[in-house]
């Protein structure tokens, strides 16, 4: 495990979802659907979530987000890392046969937890997505 040893006592457990501002909703969630096996969930008066392990992305179309948002909500302004639970030789395969350009990766990164491999891609927005496997 990486270890900080300026860090506190964390009050946090882990991250329960994020949301990303979008162009279209329904192009988003087809993206993240068709490359990455996410879930799509719509509920009435609620954001449409993209549901993955026990985590969730809420996406607000643009001119139609939920309050309380960020201050400035924009497309293609989220860069994150997932983790991928198979292994990232089938992740760079999925993203070539859905015509997902790599631009960086497979390359070593130190993630929270440690070593891991990592390979970058871009959702329709231009969001940049990291996804990584961590080192056995």
């Amino acid at each position: 495990m990486h270890k900080n040893k300026s860090r506190g006592a964390a009050v946090i457990a882990g991250i329960d979802h994020f949301v990303l501002t979008v162009r279209s909703v329904d192009d988003t969630c087809a993206f993240y659907q068709r490359v990455l096996g996410f879930e799509r969930l719509d509920e009435p008066d609620r954001p449409t979530a993209l549901l993955f392990g026990t985590q969730k992305i809420n996406v607000h179309e643009v001119g139609h987000t939920f309050e309380p948002k960020a201050k400035a909500a924009t497309p293609g302004a989220g860069d994150f890392c997932l983790i991928a639970t198979r292994p990232l030789v089938e992740i760079c395969a999925s993203l070539a046969a859905n015509g997902v350009v790599i631009e960086v990766g497979p390359v070593e990164r130190v993630g929270a937890r440690g070593a891991m491999m990592s390979v970058y891609f871009r959702d329709p927005d231009g969001n940049l997505v990291e996804v990584s496997e961590y080192r056995s």
